[in-house]
C-alpha cells in the first residue's frame, strides 16, 4: 500500500492537423481526470518524440493513431493507446464523402479494410483503397487516387492534408467517439501506472538508503527499480535505467537463469571496473510464481570491513597495546639505538624479531611498535610460547572446530591468529616453541591463513607478527630445536634490546620513575627522589640479572617498605638492604648503611636540562604532570626550571 496523495495520471497525445482538432474538442471532457498534453507530430518525428517522452517520464500513456501507434508500440516500453477506426467510423466518413461524390478514394495505413468493403455495398458507392507505410508511400497513394479522378479522399490527417492541398475534399476517417474511447482506455492504464509508480517509489526510497548496489527487474528483464549506487556502477544517469533491459549494460549482469528459476549458484565473485563485488541474484516470487528478480552487488572492501567489525566485537576488550615509545625511559646510547631501530620497524608491516634478556622490555617495545604503525587501534594479541604445553599451545594459536577433541568447546573456538586479524600478534619466547608447532607456524606465516584443529577449511588472516626471544636462535638451530627456515622467516627486521647492566646511566632515571609510580599506587606522597638517593650507589653497581623487571620488583618492594615508615627520615635502609641482598641475591658489597638524615640532598638525583624539557613537552606544559614523570615534587621542578633558566 502507498501512503499520501497520488499524483494525477499524465497522458500525451501525438496527433496531426485534422486529428488534433478533433482531440482538442474532447480534451475538456477528461481534463479533470488527467494531465493531458497534445503534440503535433508527423510520421518521421514520432519515434524521436516518443523516446524523449519515455526517457524524461513526461507521460504515463501515449495516445496516437495509425502508423504512429504501430511504430511506437514496437519501440517503447511505455503504454501506447491507438485511436481505432471502427466500421461505424467508416460508415460516417463515407456518408459524408458520398455527399461530394459517388467515387471515393481511401488512404489507409498498411492494409486494406475488410469492413470498408461491407460498408460500401450498403451505401452503393465506388471505393478505391490505397495503402501506405511511410510519408512517401502516402504521397504516392494519394497521387494515384488524384490521377484516377477521385474528388473526395477519406483517410488520416496526413491524407486529408494532401487532398486539401490539391484542391480536393478530404474527410478524416476518425470519429469523436473513437477518440473518446481512446482517452477512456488511456486514463485507466495511466491510473494503474500511477499506482505502480507509487509502489516502486516506495521501493526506491528503501533502495536509496541501502549500502549495497541494488536493482530489480520484471520478467522481461526490464529494470523496475534501482538505487544510486547501482546507477554509478552501471555508469547511468539518474533515472535513465528504469524501463530498459538490463542486458543492454553488460551480459555479466544477466538474470535470465534466475527468472527462469534455473539458477542454483546465485552468489559469485565479480571483478568489474577495477573493483571486486560479491554478486547476489534472487528471484522475486508471488504466489510461488517468479515475477521478477533482484541483483545485489556487495563491495568486497565493505565485506572485509564488516568481517573485521564482527571479529573485533567478539574480541575481549583487553586485547589492546597500552605502551608507546614515549614510555621507554632512558637516554643511554644503547637504548637510543634500540629505540631508533624499533621506530623505523614500526613504519613497515614486515615481521620483527626482538631479542634481549628476560626483563629488558621486549613486550613494551612490541606494543610500542604496534601503536606507532599502521595497525594502531587494531587488536594486539600476546602469547608466551613457553607458558603452554604443546597440545594446548596448538589450539590456542590456531583454534579448533566443534568436536575436534575430547573436552573441546561446543561450536569450536577461534585461535589467537584469528583474534588478531587486521592487528598484531606478539609471540614471546618463540625460541621455546615445540618443533612440531614451528612447522605449522611457518605455513601460517607463508600462506597468511590458518586451519583450525579438526577442520580442512583455511581461514584467511591479515596480521603482523612480532616475535621475541631471550635465546640465541642460531645455537638452537645447530642443536635441532629450532627450524632454520622459520628463523629466516621471522628474522626480517630485528631489534636488539640492551641489558640493564649495559646502560648504567639509565638506572637512576628508570628507578626514579618506577619508584614514583609504585609510591602513588600505595597512596604514599613521600618524595621519590629523596627516598631513592641512599639506594642509588647500590643499584647502579648491581648487575641486574633480571633487568628492568627485577628493578621494577625491587622498587615496588621499597615503595611498600617506605610507605610503612611514614617519613623519608624514618626509612630503615640497612634492614631493607639486608632483605634485598637475600631476596635478589644482591652482592654483600652492595649493602649500604643508613646515612644521617641531614645528609639527604633535596634533589639527590641529577635531572638535567634535556630531561626537564622532554618532560614538559610530553606533559603539554603542565608542570604537575611533568614533575610526576620526573619523579620529583612540583616545588623541586620549579626550582630546577629557575636553575636551568627555563622560565618563560
Amino acid at each position: 500500500m502507498t501512503s499520501g496523495k497520488l499524483r494525477s495520471p499524465r497522458i500525451c497525445v501525438l496527433s496531426y492537423n485534422s486529428l488534433s482538432q478533433m482531440v482538442h474538442t474532447v480534451v475538456s471532457e477528461f481534463a479533470s481526470r488527467a494531465e493531458i498534453e497534445v503534440v503535433e507530430v508527423l510520421l518521421d518525428q514520432a519515434l524521436t518524440l516518443g523516446l524523449d517522452i519515455e526517457k524524461n517520464r513526461r507521460a504515463d500513456v501515449i495516445i496516437t493513431a495509425g502508423a504512429n501507434a504501430v511504430l511506437l508500440r514496437s519501440a517503447l516500453s511505455l503504454p501506447v493507446v491507438a485511436i481505432k477506426v471502427t466500421g461505424f467510423d467508416f460508415l460516417l466518413a463515407l456518408q459524408r464523402a458520398r455527399k461530394v461524390s459517388d467515387r471515393i478514394g481511401v488512404g489507409v495505413f498498411r492494409q486494406k479494410s475488410l469492413e470498408l468493403e461491407t460498408v460500401k455495398e450498403l451505401l452503393q458507392v465506388e471505393v478505391s483503397q490505397q495503402t501506405y507505410e511511410t510519408r512517401a508511400d502516402a504521397q504516392e497513394s494519394f497521387q494515384r487516387l488524384h490521377d484516377e479522378g477521385y474528388q473526395v479522399i477519406v483517410g488520416s490527417s496526413l491524407v486529408v492534408e494532401m487532398a486539401e492541398g490539391s484542391g480536393l475534399t478530404g474527410i478524416l476517417i476518425y470519429s469523436l467517439e473513437s477518440v473518446r474511447q481512446a482517452f477512456e482506455e488511456a486514463i485507466q492504464l495511466a491510473e494503474l501506472a500511477v499506482l505502480e509508480a507509487a509502489r516502486y517509489d516506495n521501493l526506491n526510497s528503501v533502495l536509496r538508503n541501502l549500502h549495497e548496489a541494488v536493482l530489480a527487474v520484471d520478467t522481461e528483464h526490464r529494470v523496475t527499480a534501482i538505487n544510486p549506487l547501482m546507477e554509478r556502477v552501471l555508469g547511468a544517469v539518474n533515472g535513465s535505467v528504469i524501463g530498459r533491459a538490463l542486458t543492454e549494460f553488460d551480459p555479466l549482469f544477466s538474470l535470465t537463469n534466475v527468472l527462469s528459476d534455473r539458477d542454483e549458484a546465485v552468489d559469485v565473485v565479480l571483478p568489474y571496473e577495477n573493483k571486486t563485488y560479491l554478486m547476489s541474484r534472487t528471484a522475486i516470487r508471488e504466489s510461488g510464481i517468479v515475477t521478477g528478480a533482484i541483483l545485489t552487488l556487495y563491495d568486497a572492501h565493505d565485506i572485509q570491513r564488516a568481517d573485521t567489525v564482527m571479529r573485533s566485537q567478539r574480541r575481549p576488550r583487553s586485547l589492546t597495546a597500552k605502551y608507546h615509545f614515549s614510555q621507554v625511559v632512558g637516554a643511554s646510547p644503547a637504548l637510543r639505538q634500540a629505540r631508533a631501530v624499533a621506530q623505523r620497524c614500526a613504519q613497515s608491516d614486515s615481521t620483527v624479531l626482538i631479542t634481549g634478556e628476560s626483563g629488558t622490555g621486549k613486550e613494551l617495545f612490541a606494543q610500542a611498535i604496534h601503536n606507532a604503525g599502521g595497525r594502531n587501534g587494531k587488536p594486539f594479541v600476546a602469547l608466551n610460547c613457553a607458558a603452554f604445553p604443546e597440545s594446548l599451545l596448538e589450539s590456542e594459536l590456531f583454534g579448533y572446530d566443534d568436536g575436534a577433541f575430547t573436552g573441546s568447546r561446543k561450536g569450536g573456538k577461534a585461535g589467537l591468529f584469528e583474534t588478531a586479524h587486521t592487528g598484531t600478534i606478539f609471540l614471546d619466547e618463540i625460541g621455546d616453541m615445540p618443533v612440531s608447532l614451528q612447522t605449522r607456524l611457518l605455513r601460517v606465516l607463508q600462506e597468511r591463513e590458518v586451519v583450525r584443529l579438526g577442520s580442512l577449511q583455511p581461514i584467511p588472516i591479515d596480521v603482523r607478527v612480532i616475535a621475541a626471544t631471550h635465546c640465541h636462535l642460531p645455537d638452537r638451530i645447530e642443536r635441532g630445536t629450532f627450524r632454520a627456515d622459520l628463523y629466516y622467516r621471522i628474522n626480517i627486521l630485528r631489534v636488539s634490546l640492551p641489558a640493564l647492566r649495559d646502560r648504567p646511566e639509565d638506572i637512576g632515571s628508570l628507578a626514579l620513575q618506577l619508584l614514583f609510580s609504585a609510591l602513588r599506587r600505595q597512596g604514599c606522597s613521600l618524595p621519590a627522589d629523596q627516598l631513592l638517593a641512599p639506594l642509588l650507589p647500590v643499584i647502579v653497581k648491581y648487575t641486574w640479572p633480571g633487568n628492568v623487571r627485577e628493578l621494577e620488583n625491587i622498587m615496588e618492594r621499597f615503595a611498600v617498605y617506605a610507605s610503612a615508615s611514614g617519613t623519608a627520615n624514618a626509612v630503615d635502609y640497612p634492614t631493607f638492604m639486608l632483605e634485598i641482598a637475600e631476596l635478589s641475591v644482591m652482592p654483600a658489597e652492595s649493602r649500604l648503611a643508613q646515612p644521617p638524615a641531614a645528609s639527604y640532598p633535596e634533589t639527590p638525583i641529577k635531572i638535567d636540562k634535556a630531561a626537564i624539557i622532554s618532560a614538559l613537552t610530553h606533559a603539554g606544559g603542565n608542570k604537575q604532570i611533568a614533575a610526576s614523570r620526573l619523579g620529583i615534587s612540583r616545588t623541586t621542578l620549579w626550582r630546577k626550571i629557575r636553575e636551568e633558566q627555563l622560565e618563560d
